[in-house]
């Protein structure tokens, strides 16, 4: 049997993307509105399913890094946790320096649609969650300490049987759905004339996060560099293989073996380097992080939503820990950060689905660096420990 083509999710969301430009000109509004019916439900759905994927996949998370090693699994997750609150704070103080003028050269601010001539969905459904946000990630730090700590067998069983519920709804029916979901949003902001401001402003926005990511590695590994007295720039070009193999695949766990491999000719004991790289590719998550963040906050610029220092030292506090949850499929972060998105910064369906394909079009470059930066965390932990027993 031949093999079938598969096209991938980035390539079906940029098409997505370049037919709702191209379509939104020319198809009539009773068929934007179809669309729009689909968005609706489709969005009330992803509403529902929130709370579950925090439940779903948070909880088994916690469960397992409570069962580490000791004082090797507390530095290393403070660090990874540290480093990714780090990154998204550098990602703001950059925004709130550069992007206000970026955003004030290209026009200011979406174009404001009359409500009187806005489209409306034939009709919608109501789809209520049954838990919100906070008490589901209460319920989920409650559930997986005790199970690590209680030794609750039947309960880590049920978790981990509903953790394989949750990530097989987000790929076989979530991320296949979007976009469909993306197409519709950005055929209804061409239809209204919003799209050419959004393209504008971030073909700019795009260019400072690749920017940043780069300088998020740099960083990272001067870090490491000083604490184990190693040439830097040297061990992040030995982690190039891994670098790269994370653009390819957009996949913090189908990385792991490039990324041990790497990280042990970086001079790492196979010890820690096998016990720090996949857990890192679970909760260091400092390219994500940077990217969510710089997104979130052009959108509460261009849509006028609150975006002062302390709204978004809570926002990045809890999306550190929400994504934890993000599961091994391209596009996993932007979903368990929906959560936060949408209770702290308050976005609405259509700033979820613009992050969601700003965030899937950049994916890879997110990935790469999250992975790039395991290999510099295992370095300075590998200097603690590399010579100790794990467990101390």
């Amino acid at each position: 049997m031949e093999k079938k083509f598969k096209i991938g999710l980035l390539p079906r969301v940029i098409i997505a993307i370049l037919l709702g430009l191209f379509l939104g000109y020319y198809l009539p509004a009773l068929a934007v509105r179809l669309f729009l019916t689909f968005n609706s439900i489709f969005s009330q759905f992803l509403g529902f399913m929130i709370p579950l994927i925090i439940i779903g996949l948070v909880t088994p998370a916690i469960a397992g890094i409570g069962k580490g090693a000791g004082k090797l699994l507390l530095v290393t997750v403070v660090i990874a946790y540290v480093d990714t609150i780090v990154a998204a704070g550098l990602s703001y103080g950059t925004g709130t320096w550069l992007f206000p003028s970026m955003i004030a050269s290209t026009g200011g601010s979406i174009p404001h649609i009359d409500k009187a001539t806005e489209l409306a969905p034939y009709f919608s459904i109501t789809i209520p969650a049954m838990v919100d946000v906070m008490s589901s990630l209460v319920f989920s730090f409650i559930v997986g300490l005790s199970i690590a700590y209680g030794g609750l067998r039947t309960m880590e069983s049920l978790f981990n049987e509903f953790k394989t519920v949750i990530e097989k709804v987000i790929e076989r029916a979530i991320i296949p759905l979007l976009p469909l979901y993306i197409f519709g949003v950005f055929l209804n902001m061409t239809h209204n004339g919003q799209a050419r401001q959004v393209l504008l402003v971030f073909s700019q926005i795009i260019i400072v996060i690749l920017v940043l990511h780069v300088l998020i590695l740099v960083y990272e590994f001067c870090l490491a560099g000083a604490v184990a007295r190693r040439n830097p720039f040297r061990m992040l070009w030995t982690m190039l293989p891994a670098y790269l193999t994370a653009l390819g695949t957009s996949s913090s766990a189908a990385t792991i073996p490039v990324t041990l491999k790497q990280t042990e000719e970086n001079g790492v004991s196979k010890e820690v380097a096998g016990f720090v790289v996949p857990l890192c590719a679970t909760i260091h998550l400092s390219g994500s992080a940077m990217k969510i963040t710089a997104c979130a906050l052009t959108i509460c610029l261009l849509t006028g939503l609150p975006h002062g220092l302390g709204l978004f030292t809570y926002f990045i506090l809890m999306l550190a820990i929400i994504m934890v949850a993000a599961p091994g499929v391209p596009g996993g972060a932007i979903m368990a950060a929906l959560a936060p998105l949408a209770s702290i910064l308050g976005f609405n369906d259509e700033a979820q689905a613009l992050m969601i394909a700003l965030y899937i079009a950049m994916d890879s470059f997110g990935t790469a660096c999250n992975v790039t930066g395991d290999g510099a965390i295992a370095v300075a932990v590998d200097k603690f420990f590399g010579r100790k027993r794990m467990g101390g």
